[in-house]
Protein backbone atom coordinates (compact mmCIF):
# COMPACT_ATOMS: atom_id res chain seq x y z
CA UNK A 1 0.00 0.00 0.00
CA UNK A 2 1.22 3.47 -0.78
CA UNK A 3 0.68 6.56 1.39
CA UNK A 4 -3.01 6.82 0.44
CA UNK A 5 -5.57 6.03 3.14
CA UNK A 6 -7.90 3.41 1.83
CA UNK A 7 -11.11 3.37 3.78
CA UNK A 8 -13.63 0.62 3.35
CA UNK A 9 -16.91 2.13 2.16
CA UNK A 10 -20.24 0.35 1.91
CA UNK A 11 -21.46 0.71 -1.70
CA UNK A 12 -24.99 1.83 -0.88
CA UNK A 13 -27.00 4.88 -1.90
CA UNK A 14 -27.25 6.00 1.71
CA UNK A 15 -23.48 5.89 2.03
CA UNK A 16 -23.05 7.73 -1.28
CA UNK A 17 -25.47 10.46 -0.16
CA UNK A 18 -23.67 10.75 3.18
CA UNK A 19 -20.27 11.07 1.48
CA UNK A 20 -21.60 13.67 -1.00
CA UNK A 21 -22.99 15.70 1.90
CA UNK A 22 -19.67 15.39 3.76
CA UNK A 23 -17.78 16.54 0.64
CA UNK A 24 -20.12 19.52 0.19
CA UNK A 25 -19.64 20.59 3.82
CA UNK A 26 -15.86 20.16 3.51
CA UNK A 27 -15.76 22.34 0.36
CA UNK A 28 -17.85 25.07 1.99
CA UNK A 29 -15.68 24.95 5.11
CA UNK A 30 -12.57 25.08 2.94
CA UNK A 31 -13.78 28.20 1.14
CA UNK A 32 -14.74 29.94 4.38
CA UNK A 33 -11.42 29.10 6.00
CA UNK A 34 -9.53 30.37 2.95
CA UNK A 35 -11.50 33.62 3.11
CA UNK A 36 -10.77 33.89 6.83
CA UNK A 37 -7.06 33.26 6.23
CA UNK A 38 -6.93 35.92 3.51
CA UNK A 39 -8.70 38.50 5.69
CA UNK A 40 -6.46 37.69 8.65
CA UNK A 41 -3.41 38.17 6.44
CA UNK A 42 -4.71 41.54 5.23
CA UNK A 43 -5.33 42.75 8.78
CA UNK A 44 -2.01 41.28 9.95
CA UNK A 45 -0.08 43.22 7.30
CA UNK A 46 -1.86 46.43 8.33
CA UNK A 47 -0.90 45.74 11.96
CA UNK A 48 2.71 45.14 10.94
CA UNK A 49 2.82 48.53 9.19
CA UNK A 50 1.36 50.23 12.27
CA UNK A 51 3.81 48.34 14.50
CA UNK A 52 6.81 49.52 12.45
CA UNK A 53 5.63 53.14 12.58
CA UNK A 54 5.02 53.01 16.34
CA UNK A 55 8.35 51.28 17.02
CA UNK A 56 10.24 54.01 15.15
CA UNK A 57 8.38 56.72 17.05
CA UNK A 58 8.96 55.06 20.44
CA UNK A 59 12.63 54.36 19.78
CA UNK A 60 13.21 57.94 18.65
CA UNK A 61 11.40 59.36 21.71
CA UNK A 62 13.24 57.11 24.15
CA UNK A 63 16.57 57.89 22.51
CA UNK A 64 15.98 61.65 22.80
CA UNK A 65 14.83 61.33 26.42
CA UNK A 66 17.84 59.16 27.22
CA UNK A 67 20.20 61.78 25.78
CA UNK A 68 18.62 64.44 27.97
CA UNK A 69 18.86 62.21 31.04
CA UNK A 70 22.53 61.46 30.35
CA UNK A 71 23.20 65.20 30.13
CA UNK A 72 21.28 65.76 33.36
CA UNK A 73 23.37 63.07 35.07
CA UNK A 74 26.57 64.72 33.86
CA UNK A 75 25.46 68.15 35.13
CA UNK A 76 23.79 67.13 38.40
CA UNK A 77 25.75 64.07 39.39
CA UNK A 78 24.37 60.58 39.89
CA UNK A 79 23.40 61.06 43.54
CA UNK A 80 21.36 64.24 42.94
CA UNK A 81 19.70 62.69 39.88
CA UNK A 82 18.74 59.59 41.86
CA UNK A 83 17.37 61.70 44.70
CA UNK A 84 15.27 63.78 42.28
CA UNK A 85 13.86 60.69 40.55
CA UNK A 86 13.01 58.79 43.74
CA UNK A 87 10.09 61.06 44.60
CA UNK A 88 6.90 59.49 43.23
CA UNK A 89 4.23 61.79 41.89
CA UNK A 90 2.64 60.09 38.87
CA UNK A 91 0.25 57.17 39.23
CA UNK A 92 -0.83 55.06 36.28
CA UNK A 93 -3.50 52.45 35.84
CA UNK A 94 -3.56 50.28 32.74
CA UNK A 95 -6.91 48.73 31.82
CA UNK A 96 -6.84 45.63 29.63
CA UNK A 97 -9.86 44.72 27.55
CA UNK A 98 -10.13 42.41 24.58
CA UNK A 99 -11.73 42.77 21.21
CA UNK A 100 -12.69 39.98 18.85
CA UNK A 101 -11.13 40.12 15.38
CA UNK A 102 -12.00 37.16 13.18
CA UNK A 103 -12.56 34.92 16.22
CA UNK A 104 -9.23 35.98 17.77
CA UNK A 105 -9.20 37.76 21.11
CA UNK A 106 -6.91 40.78 20.73
CA UNK A 107 -5.99 42.82 23.84
CA UNK A 108 -6.76 46.51 23.98
CA UNK A 109 -4.78 48.58 26.48
CA UNK A 110 -6.00 51.85 27.87
CA UNK A 111 -4.31 53.81 30.59
CA UNK A 112 -5.39 56.44 33.02
CA UNK A 113 -2.75 58.46 34.72
CA UNK A 114 -2.83 61.19 37.25
CA UNK A 115 -0.01 63.59 36.57
CA UNK A 116 0.99 62.59 33.06
CA UNK A 117 -0.53 65.52 31.23
CA UNK A 118 -0.18 68.39 33.67
CA UNK A 119 3.20 70.04 33.25
CA UNK A 120 3.62 70.61 36.98
CA UNK A 121 2.80 67.00 37.89
CA UNK A 122 5.31 65.28 35.58
CA UNK A 123 8.17 66.65 37.63
CA UNK A 124 8.27 65.22 41.13
CA UNK A 125 11.15 67.37 42.36
CA UNK A 126 12.00 70.97 43.02
CA UNK A 127 13.55 72.95 40.20
CA UNK A 128 16.21 74.71 42.30
CA UNK A 129 18.74 71.87 42.43
CA UNK A 130 18.00 70.07 39.16
CA UNK A 131 19.01 70.52 35.55
CA UNK A 132 16.72 71.58 32.72
CA UNK A 133 17.90 68.48 30.87
CA UNK A 134 16.17 66.34 33.51
CA UNK A 135 12.92 68.20 32.83
CA UNK A 136 13.34 67.64 29.09
CA UNK A 137 14.08 63.95 29.55
CA UNK A 138 11.10 63.30 31.81
CA UNK A 139 8.76 65.29 29.55
CA UNK A 140 10.02 63.24 26.61
CA UNK A 141 9.31 59.99 28.43
CA UNK A 142 5.84 61.20 29.42
CA UNK A 143 5.16 62.16 25.79
CA UNK A 144 6.28 58.79 24.41
CA UNK A 145 4.43 56.70 27.02
CA UNK A 146 1.07 56.53 25.15
CA UNK A 147 2.91 55.29 22.06
CA UNK A 148 4.64 52.64 24.17
CA UNK A 149 1.25 51.35 25.36
CA UNK A 150 -0.06 51.32 21.78
CA UNK A 151 3.10 49.52 20.61
CA UNK A 152 2.63 46.82 23.26
CA UNK A 153 -0.97 46.40 22.11
CA UNK A 154 -0.06 46.06 18.42
CA UNK A 155 2.85 43.69 19.09
CA UNK A 156 0.62 41.38 21.13
CA UNK A 157 -2.06 41.60 18.44
CA UNK A 158 0.53 40.64 15.80
CA UNK A 159 1.61 37.62 17.84
CA UNK A 160 -1.96 36.41 18.36
CA UNK A 161 -2.97 36.99 14.75
CA UNK A 162 0.13 35.18 13.47
CA UNK A 163 -0.80 32.17 15.61
CA UNK A 164 -4.40 32.27 14.31
CA UNK A 165 -3.18 32.55 10.71
CA UNK A 166 -1.01 29.48 11.25
CA UNK A 167 -3.92 27.50 12.75
CA UNK A 168 -6.20 28.53 9.89
CA UNK A 169 -3.55 27.68 7.29
CA UNK A 170 -3.20 24.20 8.78
CA UNK A 171 -6.96 23.66 8.69
CA UNK A 172 -7.15 24.83 5.07
CA UNK A 173 -4.33 22.48 4.11
CA UNK A 174 -5.90 19.57 5.99
CA UNK A 175 -9.16 20.07 4.12
CA UNK A 176 -7.48 20.71 0.78
CA UNK A 177 -4.95 17.88 0.81
CA UNK A 178 -6.51 15.25 3.10
CA UNK A 179 -10.25 15.48 3.69
CA UNK A 180 -11.50 16.57 0.26
CA UNK A 181 -9.33 14.13 -1.78
CA UNK A 182 -10.52 11.24 0.42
Amino acid sequence: MSGVNSAIVNPTRMEQARLKNKLLVAKKGHKRLKDKRDELMRRFLNLIDENIMLRKKVEKGISEANQSLVLAKAVMGEENLSRALLQKKTELEVNVESKNIMNTQIPSFDFEGRGLNAESEVYSYGFAFTSGDLDTGLRGLADVFPYMIKLAETEKACQLMAAEIERTRRRVNALEYVMIPE
